[in-house]
């Protein structure tokens, strides 16, 4: 029987066309549909999205639903961020993208970044007083965005009114999701 824990719910995944960690994306869009969200998956372009492994070996190519132009940031619940090294360090150079960020969070809205994904919410500005984590590298990068960096495999933060929730690696992708949607649950 189906885990339809998530019916109803509205989820955009961002990224660009390429460079996004495999698994940071196809992971989290199937579990995700698997519990009955609906999950559009916006690219830069209309051009299929070709993932890395690694951030250096070829992955799967998936097909985006739509472009980031495209979006309608406000009729979604969740924003998610794959990381990747070479996505995250394009996609906070588009401005849509900067600008989904800060349209959830002032909104009150959820966000969940993983890996080098936390890169985009930096370059948003909305990291002030939130506590989160991802790659071990850009832990300055939140630093001097006024958030605080911990080392864990997920943090959930709601404080300045909206959910954060972050993961460091693919490894922690059952840590993630599992949180995922205990916030949605909590929101029930």
């Amino acid at each position: 029987m189906a885990d339809n824990t998530l019916n109803g719910r509205r989820v955009l995944a961002i990224v660009t066309n390429y460079g996004v960690e495999q698994d940071e994306l196809v992971v989290p869009v199937r579990h995700l549909r698997e519990r009955g969200a609906h999950v559009d998956v916006a690219a830069v372009s209309g051009d299929e999205i070709r993932t890395l492994v690694g951030d250096k070996d070829p992955g799967k190519t998936v097909d985006p639903d739509l472009t980031l132009a495209d979006a309608d940031a406000s009729s979604y619940d969740l924003l998610l961020v794959p990381g990747g090294t070479v996505n995250a360090d394009t996609l906070r150079l588009e401005e849509s993208a900067v600008a989904m960020v800060r349209s959830f969070a002032e909104s009150g809205r959820k966000v969940a970044a993983i890996c080098h994904g936390p890169w985009l919410l930096v370059e948003a500005g909305v990291l002030d007083g939130k506590t989160l984590t991802s790659y071990a590298s850009v832990a300055t990068d939140i630093r001097n965005a006024k958030g605080t960096w911990v080392d864990k495999s997920v943090m959930h933060c709601g404080a300045q009114g909206w959910d954060l929730i972050t993961s460091r690696t693919p490894d922690d992708l059952d840590d993630f999701l599992r949180e995922i949607g205990s916030v949605f649950e909590a929101a029930a």
